[in-house]
């Protein structure tokens, strides 16, 4: 499983000092994020979300800011970018438009996100005939 986990200080209800602990992954075959929270003082410990899908801004950049960004690559020139289209439309959800800004994007200077984020695509543009790499992740 492909995952990443960040910490972020938090303040518990009890005036102390808490943890937020933030994690993206990829689980049979999907995204998924979750959130916990922590306090040793008062010993709260709850589950604060769990969801499949893109994690939200400060999960994202909690992650990044932890990890930094992981840029997916062309391995080599595509014959057709094409099957990448169809497979940022089925992830992302985007527009036909916008599909093509990702595809771009990828053949110039990569996408940049998460490491669950890249390993996700890489995955399912690499079923689709795309030959992609994540830098320096192997």
């Amino acid at each position: 499983m492909t995952g990443q986990t960040a910490k972020i200080a938090s303040l518990c209800e009890c005036g102390s000092a808490a943890v937020r602990q933030v994690n993206q992954f990829i689980n049979q075959g999907e995204l998924w994020w979750d959130a916990e929270f922590s306090c040793d003082s008062c010993g709260t410990y709850l589950c604060e979300h769990s969801e499949q899908g893109t994690a939200p801004d400060d999960v994202r950049e909690a992650l990044l800011a932890a990890h930094g960004p992981a840029r997916l690559r062309l391995a080599r020139p595509a014959p057709s970018l094409l099957p990448a289209l169809k497979v940022f439309r089925e992830v992302s959800a985007v527009s036909l438009s916008q599909a093509r800004e990702l595809a771009e994007e990828l053949s110039r200077d990569g996408l940049a996100g998460t490491l669950p984020e890249m390993s996700l695509l890489k995955t399912r543009l690499q079923l689709r005939g795309v030959p992609v790499d994540i830098d320096g992740w192997r």
